[in-house]
């Protein structure tokens, strides 16, 4: 999250919280419930037409024997294009294949987060795809139009399907050995894609929340509280997690002031897999020590059959 609101955050969301208890809202929340469509018409809101992605290369770079495409593809047609980064190393494969999504912070908030991790990787036979989500923006958090969030987040996981279908379109790609990787607000969108399609063989959840509506308030305030809720009601993360096939590992930090470790609880219980493993690691939100990252190699090397 933002650096801005590091050390007060937490404290400010449980006060929202606390005056969120105080408003006569709970008629207007029950209603809310009832209206919340079935979830396979909620499905149907992140539909769109297969094939369209019109890649373009921006440049490239060598580095040993892995090459770096820095490309644009179309993710909703007449919104901004998806910059993205193609990380391929060489021969002829089949590799495995890493989507990767990147946090809301002060730092390496774009597709750059996990660029050095995928090229190490690419030695081990891996393809990644590094996309930037809507936070990527500079000053997305604090300047967005919260009566624009439906919209923006239909159309943020809309553009993660069609990445996943770039990764996937790759000829030396193994479409059966393939993962996610999200951390923050990454994690928790894909988690919605996941829950919508569930093609990767395995999946990382770093730092993740169990509710979009947890981050939703801290900066700024809807027009009405009731009216965004209700609208907002059709991205309950749990459901679309029970979905989610393939195997999961969640890593959460012990100390993190923007998850409550009970929140993060919510997210790894909702998981239906046979095969799930939760992590707490002495860090901080960034989720950026050598611990964390050597749990998270040693996870992908086993569950897509890497090259140790």
């Amino acid at each position: 999250m933002l650096s801005l609101f590091k050390n007060t955050l937490r404290g400010f969301y449980l006060a929202v919280c606390s005056c969120l208890m105080l408003l006569p809202v709970h008629s207007g929340l029950a209603q809310t419930q009832a209206e919340v469509p079935s979830f396979e018409e909620r499905k149907a809101l992140f539909q769109y037409e297969k094939g369209q992605l019109n890649i373009r290369e921006v440049g490239s770079e060598k580095r040993g024997n892995v090459t770096i495409r820095d490309i644009t593809f179309e993710g909703v047609p007449g919104k901004d294009r998806v910059e993205a980064y193609l990380v391929i190393p060489d021969g002829d494969g089949p590799f495995a294949g890493i989507l990767w999504g990147h946090w809301l912070g002060h730092h390496t908030s774009d597709r750059n987060q996990y660029l050095e991790e995928a090229v190490d990787l690419a030695a081990k036979g891996v393809v990644s795809l590094l996309i930037n989500a809507m936070w990527a923006e500079p000053h997305w958090y604090e300047n967005r139009v919260l009566e624009e969030d439906y919209e923006n987040s239909i159309q943020q996981v809309v553009e993660m399907r069609k990445a996943m279908d770039l990764l996937m379109s790759q000829e030396k790609v193994d479409k059966e050995r393939v993962a996610y990787v999200g951390h923050d607000y990454s994690g928790m969108y894909g988690s919605i894609a996941a829950g919508v399609e569930p093609r990767a063989k395995t999946y990382v959840f770093i730092a993740v929340t169990s509710s979009l509506y947890d981050w939703a308030f801290l900066a700024n305030q809807p027009k009405s509280k009731i009216a965004y809720v209700r609208q907002n009601a059709v991205f309950e993360l749990t459901d679309f997690i029970s979905q989610i096939k393939g195997s999961v590992l969640c890593q959460f930090s012990n100390t993190d002031p923007f998850i409550a470790k009970t929140d993060g609880n919510l997210f790894y219980n909702a998981l239906k897999v046979e095969q799930k493993e939760r992590k707490r690691y002495a860090a901080e939100h960034f989720m950026g020590t050598a611990e964390i990252r050597a749990d998270r190699t040693a996870w992908l090397i086993k569950e897509l059959g890497l090259k140790e």
